[in-house]
Formats: C-alpha cells, sequence, structure tokens
C-alpha cells in the first residue's frame, strides 16, 4: 500500500516557495468567491444588472492581464511579473470594501481581474523555469492539489464567519483576501529572479506574439484548451449550479456538498492520478479528462429527472466527484504541454496566449448556459456537452500526431 509520502513528487525548493504562496493566495480567493454578486447587490445595493456587469469586468480585465502578463513574464522575469500583478489584485481587492457606487464597483472588479490575469500566465511561467522539464507535468499537479485545498480552506472559513446583513463581515473579508496577495510577494522575492536557460545557455532576448501565433502546433493546443475549459469549468460555476437549483430540483445547501465533493476529489485523487500517468503520454491525460467530463454530464442529466429527492442529491454529487477526476487528468497534461513547446524567451508570452485561450472558455461557457438554460433547455445543453466531449477527444487524437514525443510525456 502506498504511503502519502510516497506519492509527493521530489521538486526543487524555488518551486515548493512558489506552490506555498499560491496556496496562501488561494485561501484569500476561497474567502470571497461565492459572494462578489451577493456583496455588491444585497450589501452594497447596486442593481442586480449592474452588480452582473461588474462581475464580468474580472473577465474582461483578465483578458488584458493575460496577454500583459506574459509580456512581462518575458521581460522582466516571471518572477517579477507575478509580484506585479499581485500588487494589482491585492488593490482591485481592497478597493471593493470602499465601493458605494456601480462605477466603483467596475473600477475595483476590473482591477482585481487585470492584477489575477497578469499573475496566471507569469505563475505557469515561473514553475515552469524553477523545475527541470521532466518535472512539470508533477509540480503543475501539486499546484492543482494545494491550489484547491487553500480554495476549501478559505471557503470553510468564510462560511463560519460570513453575515449577509453585516457589511463589516464582507469587508474583512476582502481585506484578507487583499492581505492574501500582498504575503505572497516578500516570499517570492527568496526565488531567483529569472531561471537559467537550460545547460546553462544565456536567457535570449524577449521575442514577439507573431512569433507565438505562427506555431501551428501550440494553435492546436489553444484552439483544444479553449474548447475543454467552455465545455467544463465554463460550465462548472454556471450550468451546473443553474441546472441542479432550478425549480423542483435540490436546494442551496446540496448544491454546497457537491462543491466541496469535487474540491475533496482534486485534494485526494490528484497525486495518485499523478503517480498513475508517469511514463503515459499527456494526450491521454486529456482523453482520460474529456471521458471523465462526459460521463459527469451524463450523470447530471439523470440527476435532472430525479427532482428533489435524495437520489438526485447524491447523483449530483457524484457527478461533481466525476468532474474533480477530470481535472486531476488535466493538470499533468495540457499546461506542461505548452510550456515544453515554448523556446525560453517565449515562455511568458506562450503562457499568456494559453490562459487567454482558458478566459476565452471561461467567457464563453457561462453565455452558452445562460442562452440555453434562459430558453429552457437545459436537458438539451448537457447532452451537446457530452458531444462536446467527444469532439474535444477526437482534437487530442489528431493533436498527438503533432506533438514533439517530449512534449507529450509525463516523465517515469
Amino acid at each position: 500500500m502506498l504511503r502519502f509520502r510516497e506519492l509527493i513528487p521530489t521538486l526543487p525548493r524555488e518551486a515548493w516557495v512558489v506552490l506555498g504562496g499560491d496556496a496562501i493566495s488561494a485561501v484569500g480567493t476561497g474567502l470571497t468567491l461565492p459572494f462578489l454578486l451577493v456583496y455588491l447587490h444585497s450589501v452594497r445595493g447596486i442593481p442586480l444588472a449592474l452588480a452582473g456587469l461588474a462581475v464580468s469586468m474580472i473577465a474582461a480585465g483578465s483578458i488584458a492581464g493575460n496577454l500583459a502578463g506574459g509580456s512581462f513574464s518575458d521581460r522582466l522575469g516571471p518572477r517579477n511579473a507575478v509580484v506585479v500583478g499581485l500588487a494589482i489584485a491585492a488593490a482591485g481587492t481592497a478597493m471593493l470594501t470602499l465601493v458605494d457606487a456601480p462605477w466603483q464597483a467596475f473600477a475595483a472588479t476590473a482591477t482585481a481581474g487585470l492584477g489575477a490575469g497578469i499573475v496566471w500566465p507569469a505563475q505557469d511561467a515561473l514553475l515552469a523555469t524553477v523545475v527541470e522539464p521532466a518535472q512539470r507535468s508533477s509540480v503543475f499537479s501539486v499546484r492543482m492539489a494545494s491550489m484547491n485545498a487553500g480554495l476549501g480552506i478559505g471557503a470553510l472559513a468564510a462560511a463560519a464567519v460570513v453575515d449577509s446583513s453585516s457589511a463589516h463581515s464582507f469587508v474583512v473579508l476582502y481585506l484578507l483576501d487583499a492581505l492574501s496577495f500582498v504575503a505572497v510577494i516578500p516570499i517570492l522575492f527568496t526565488v531567483a529572479a529569472r531561471a537559467s536557460a537550460p545547460h546553462g545557455e544565456p536567457v535570449q532576448s524577449p521575442g514577439t506574439y507573431r512569433q507565438v501565433v505562427g506555431d501551428k502546433t501550440f494553435l492546436r493546443v489553444w484552439g483544444l484548451s479553449a474548447l475543454l475549459v467552455a465545455l467544463s469549468y465554463g460550465q462548472l460555476s454556471s450550468a451546473f449550479p443553474a441546472y441542479a437549483t432550478r425549480p423542483g430540483g435540490i436546494p442551496a445547501s446540496a448544491l454546497g456538498l457537491a462543491f466541496a465533493a469535487n474540491t475533496v476529489t482534486v485534494v485526494v485523487a490528484q497525486l495518485v492520478v499523478l503517480r498513475t500517468m508517469r511514463g503515459r503520454r499527456r494526450t491521454t491525460g486529456i482523453l482520460a479528462a474529456c471521458t471523465a467530463w462526459a460521463t459527469a454530464w451524463s450523470l447530471t442529466l439523470v440527476a435532472g429527472q430525479l427532482g428533489d429527492s435524495a437520489n438526485a442529491t447524491t447523483v449530483f454529487v457524484l457527478a461533481m466527484v466525476v468532474f474533480g477526476l477530470a481535472e486531476t487528468f488535466l493538470s499533468p497534461s495540457l499546461t506542461p504541454i505548452v510550456n515544453d513547446l515554448a523556446p525560453d524567451a517565449l515562455t511568458g508570452r506562450y503562457n499568456g496566449l494559453s490562459t487567454l485561450a482558458w478566459t476565452s472558455g471561461f467567457l464563453t461557457g457561462p453565455a452558452i448556459a445562460g442562452v440555453s438554460l434562459g430558453s429552457d433547455h437545459g436537458s438539451a445543453l448537457f447532452v451537446g456537452l457530452i458531444v462536446a466531449c467527444a469532439v474535444a477527444a477526437t482534437g487530442a487524437l489528431r493533436l498527438q500526431r503533432h506533438l514533439p514525443a517530449q512534449a507529450n510525456t509525463i516523465a517515469a
């Protein structure tokens, strides 16, 4: 029987420093993640439509941040780019505590989104450069597990202290969230400003995004990434909760149980899946993720026919467990492919465009869900998602023929 210590991959000290900082900021994000719309509308009195638009500004800010983060990472070094993003994200989050008017909410959420958008590709580039190429699947798998653990801890802490009738409780949460970003900055300064290129070669001068979009293999990865996120994470925060809690569905408390099961699954299963996938193709991991997501949406369809019974709750929870398993197969597969394709001088920009694919999926997924559920075609939506999983699996098989062997292998 495997011991837990045997599941933990061997990584450099600097990798663990970056992962620790990411986990701290994830705790802060978990404190506030479920509450932004409620806070702006119910606590700050902003009309619901405007509050919803303010929340969407996070994604709008992230689009600009993804591109800026990639460029900053190549020019300033990934560590310094992460620091810039954390400072901006902390400022935007702190600004939320001062919101009295809609324009202030827009400014705060756009600033927070910009900062988070810069951090994401820069941190991916940083993790990719502080480890050896053979360790990239491991480091991104550990990041998925530690991030979910941080989000879960933050959400549990928030549930214990938040009071929808008290503006003060929300202010405390957002200040703690901002502090979690700031707290990571001095930790990151213990990491080298820019990792050396392999074999001690000097880091080349940064290139341009035009060079990145000229990489046809990367463009295949980009399109597949956008599709995968739209059919999975883009529905997790929109279609799934709306469909599960529609009239005649399960209560909100049961929905919380389903999401908790998802987080626990990722934390518990990630390192086991990583060990299982060692020596296998990364595209095999993507295929496994597509299969698991198709299964999760099939279970969601079944649960939707069971009404508000205890059986419906059980099946919805099971769907989120399977969804979590899909996440654990994707984390050692997709982002490491991007970083193995990237030349040293363009690592930041490759990650910038890669995270832009994820942002695009996060935008299009909820939009498709809103139109489908708004026209009472929830079941048809989930049938379409199952078909989309099959399309994505086909895309992974085709991608396999274009990837270099090193970029498509999870090191043993």
